[in-house]
């Protein structure tokens, strides 16, 4: 059967069975269209359904682009990734560390590369330990600012987020948290301007990506999909619930989280990842030089840190680098893909991997609770890569 009409039905019948209220997916091979499907509904209630040009909440997704960013810095000689964090945030410089019960100073300051393989010791909210609780008491304070109309910016959020325990010595394990936030600022203090504005002058206004930013204007508030959650017996509702200090609602966001701030479409999120796919390159533009983008999309933990990565659900047979999944073994991995692959999902299921060896980019694009990588985005991926 035609694997376009294979992606069809698989879409059609997770819309039907109520898994996801409307999504998309586009292929692209060699920079070329091969398929743009869509099924369902950016908003349920109204009747508004999906279309080519529904913005999405890309949370995670938005630490590709973070990186990104970082490398900009990187070729340029701006930033180094073996200098202190505490060069841009000094807050940074004064962090300690839980060793059993105990809090002691660090061993050694954190550096941008630790931020980049996620191996600083910074966590996301959580009731773990007391890293996780100290991060979720910044979280709180940057909500409660949220609601009372005030601004978080970037820069505060690194420097509450310095005065935080961390959950191991910086360099010495691996931990999903908050590391692409710091890194959004020490991009705005490396380039002196405001993180959104670079990635504006650098990334999103070169490519063409208009639909993309931190910020969503009012009249772009109806192409903004709506994010559903299950309850009982598998039924869908809207979730309205603000998140990681992003705010779910078409109301345009303060904090400029590198981490999960970004707004898209699935078209502006392909001139992205075909720029990688394409050496750095997007048509006549150039945003990064090849051997950069050798580095950025090749990196990979070593095997002390690769343990700790390991234990994360669904990427057998990958490793981590500059804030992206590389697949490494087919073997293990359990999902189709060409070794050398290389990608990241969102919160609440936006996705997208790029295959330098088959020359292809798939992009998935969905809004719903938790669901990550899910079931539904692995069957999407073996059909498009079987």
């Amino acid at each position: 059967m035609d694997k376009e009409i294979l992606l069809q039905k698989c879409l059609e019948r997770a819309v039907e069975e109520e898994e996801i209220a409307g999504g998309c997916i586009l292929v692209n091979r060699e920079g070329q269209e091969i398929c743009y499907l869509e099924s369902g509904w950016a908003n349920r209630e109204e009747r508004r359904p999906i279309s080519s040009n529904t913005i999405y909440h890309l949370f995670s997704m938005s630490k590709p682009i973070t990186a990104a960013a970082v490398m900009i810095l990187l070729e340029e000689g701006v930033i180094d990734l073996y200098e202190p964090v505490s060069r841009y945030v000094p807050s940074f410089g004064r962090q300690s560390v839980m060793e059993g019960d105990e809090i002691v100073p660090v061993q050694k300051q954190m550096i941008i590369k630790d931020l980049l393989s996620m191996t600083s010791g910074l966590t996301y909210p959580g009731q773990l330990n007391r890293a996780e609780l100290e991060t979720g008491n910044v979280y709180a304070k940057l909500e409660e600012e949220m609601k009372s109309g005030g601004v978080f910016t970037t820069k505060r959020f690194a420097d509450e987020i310095g005065g935080c325990v961390l959950a191991f010595q910086p360099g010495e394990s691996w931990q999903y948290g908050v590391s692409a936030d710091i890194l959004g600022a020490v991009v705005e203090a490396a380039s002196g301007i405001r993180f959104g504005e670079f990635l504006e002058k650098r990334l999103f206004g070169p490519l063409g990506m208009e639909d993309t930013g931190f910020f969503l204007p009012y009249e772009k508030r109806e192409r903004l999909a709506t994010v559903y959650e299950s309850v009982q017996e598998q039924k869908l509702k809207p979730y309205e619930q603000d998140h990681l200090g992003i705010r779910i609602s078409a109301c345009p966001n303060p904090f400029e989280s590198g981490g999960a701030g970004l707004l898209s479409t699935a078209d502006d999120y392909f001139r992205f990842a075909d720029m990688l796919l394409n050496g750095g390159k997007n048509g006549d533009i150039r945003i990064l030089e090849e051997e950069t983008v050798r580095f950025f999309t090749g990196c990979g933990l070593d095997s002390k840190r690769q343990e700790s990565f390991s234990q994360w659900f669904g990427l057998d047979g990958h490793t981590y680098g500059n804030l992206m999944r590389i697949l490494t073994d087919r073997k293990l991995a359990g999902i189709l893909g060409s070794a050398g692959e290389y990608g990241w999902d969102g919160w609440l299921g936006t996705y997208f991997v790029n295959d330098p060896v088959r020359k292809i980019t798939l992009i998935f694009m969905t809004q719903k609770k938790d669901f990550g990588t899910s079931n539904l985005t692995r069957k999407i991926k073996n059909i498009v890569f079987s």
